[in-house]
């Protein structure tokens, strides 16, 4: 039954999830952490770490390793793991298929139109406003404590955010050399 619902979930995520895969982080993080609690908030953001730092788009990658998770921490063994790692990837990836499949020649037709136009100018704010909900997620005491909690931890964290968000927007720093750098930094600073 758990393929079942892996399948549905990440169909519709697939479904409506606009902007590409960082735009599809809060909706995966929704349904799995949220609704239906097949991980944790910790384990989501492990997920997203790691399907940052493999190659591939992070929304598919997401939903792989959050397929495999969701079965692991059911109890399933890891060949049946990977089964779901693999029900939650096709199930992302096909509702795109079908729409390229179906909408690729009457797009090329009618893309000039002044409705498809108008469609494109209503979904540009909704896909940024998605990004900057999947960055608010993100933004959680499991990932940067609390200054009540552990205060070194806090202002760490806080430290390597700002500091990759200066580097990569203001130095323009390759974002794999910032990620390296802020994972051996907080490996240095945090341990």
């Amino acid at each position: 039954m758990l393929y079942l619902y892996l399948f549905i979930t990440f169909f519709e995520i697939g479904l409506f999830g606009f902007g590409g895969g960082y735009g599809m982080l809060s909706l995966i993080q929704h349904e799995t952490v949220e609704h239906w609690h097949w991980m944790t908030s910790s384990e989501f953001t492990d997920i997203v770490a790691i399907s940052q730092m493999t190659p591939g788009p992070i929304g598919i990658n997401s939903a792989t390793y959050a397929g495999y998770t969701a079965c692991a921490n059911a109890g399933y063994s890891m060949p049946m793991a990977v089964l779901g790692s693999a029900t939650a990837t096709f199930a992302l990836v096909l509702p795109s298929l079908i729409l390229m499949v179906l909408i690729s020649k009457m797009f090329l037709k009618y893309m000039r139109t002044q409705t498809v136009q108008s469609i494109f100018a209503g979904l540009r704010p909704a896909v940024v406003g998605l990004l900057a909900a999947a960055t608010l997620l993100l933004c959680t005491k499991d990932n940067f404590s609390s200054p009540s909690e552990n205060a070194w931890q806090f202002w760490i964290s806080i430290g390597l955010f700002l500091a990759t968000f200066f580097g990569t927007l203001i130095l323009k720093i390759n974002p794999i050399k910032m990620i390296l750098m802020a994972g051996f930094a907080g490996l240095l600073l945090l341990y």
